[in-house]
């Protein structure tokens, strides 16, 4: 059995107003919780340093640029990763990258068990808007401050395992999945800050949105026999009420473990990565079942056109 206890560490809202220092303080404090429950991973959610900055509009380049990290790790994030290193813990964390030539992108890392950052994931679906738009109750201007990834999606061998990661609106994508479910993975890490209140659907309600989140990672791990573990940043934060209901997800699709609070809170499982093999030598044999003779539309288009030419 190769056996990965991991931990999902949700977070509360993070203020504007909070510190680096104070995330930090609050990260040490999960992997703390994690030594302890013997964890071998943790996975921490989307921009798990700042506070959902696209919710507002700026074009102030001082503004923008203190939500971004130019180094990762750098002075202030370097705790997590000698913490984790001293622990014997491998960590998955979301932030809001800048490239050293002025690229921004929603990117996610992870580690070894000794600190060494050994995948990175550059988040592709982009949600949202790319200008103030007054017609909506409040912003999401992941298009303004973010590039889309431009590292495809990656699987590399960590903790005996093929892992990769998705970010928040990339679940919702069934092609993000099967492009590593086509590399073998095992296990996706996917952090998240997803609002309970739909910005153009005041009538949407946050359980139906919650149905949505866990709907689209229980399609994913089943439909590539793959763990998932969806790692939520819930709560008010800056008086925007976030879902929490962070989910361990195994190869048949079932939720195994799901928290109970929104706030910082690790939800522990151990989780055998050979559970994913029945799938992938069954079902979603790929090798054997995939016809993709009959798939060219999905990478030739993008928008709908109907049979008869028409587009809509």
């Amino acid at each position: 059995m190769r056996q990965i206890v991991i931990g999902a560490a949700q977070m509360g809202g993070i203020q504007k107003a909070e510190t680096r220092a104070q995330v930090v303080a609050r990260l040490l404090a999960l992997l703390d919780d994690a030594a302890q429950a013997g964890c071998d991973l943790v996975v921490f959610p989307e921009l798990c340093l700042t506070t959902f900055f696209p919710r507002w509009y700026s074009e102030d380049p001082a503004e923008i640029e203190r939500w971004f990290e130019p180094d990762m790790p750098g002075p202030e994030t370097r705790p997590v990763f000698e913490s984790a290193a001293e622990k014997g813990i491998a960590i998955s964390l979301g932030y809001a990258e800048l490239t050293p030539d002025g690229h921004r992108f929603n990117t996610q890392i992870m580690t070894d068990q000794s600190g060494q950052i050994v995948g990175k994931y550059r988040k592709i679906h982009l949600p949202g808007h790319g200008a103030f738009d007054p017609e909506r109750s409040f912003q999401h201007l992941e298009k303004h401050y973010f590039e889309p990834g431009d590292l495809g999606f990656p699987v590399f061998r960590n903790l005996d395992t093929w892992m990769g990661m998705l970010i928040c609106n990339d679940r919702r994508w069934p092609e993000a999945y099967r492009e590593m479910g086509l590399q073998g993975v095992e296990l996706v890490c996917l952090g998240y800050n997803t609002p309970s209140a739909n910005s153009q659907n005041a009538s949407e309600s946050a359980d139906l949105r919650q149905f949505h989140s866990d709907l689209s990672v229980q399609a994913g791990a089943y439909q590539n026999s793959t763990w998932v573990v969806s790692v939520a940043k819930g709560g008010v934060e800056d008086g925007h009420h976030m879902i929490a209901g962070s989910v361990i997800v195994d190869p048949n699709g079932q939720i195994v473990a799901r928290t109970k609070t929104e706030a910082d809170e690790l939800l522990v499982h151990a989780c055998d990565m050979d559970a994913t093999r029945f799938g992938k030598e069954s079902v979603f044999d790929f090798k054997r079942h995939r016809r993709i003779e009959h798939y060219g539309r999905i990478t030739r288009q993008t928008g709908v056109i109907h049979p008869d030419g028409s587009e809509g």
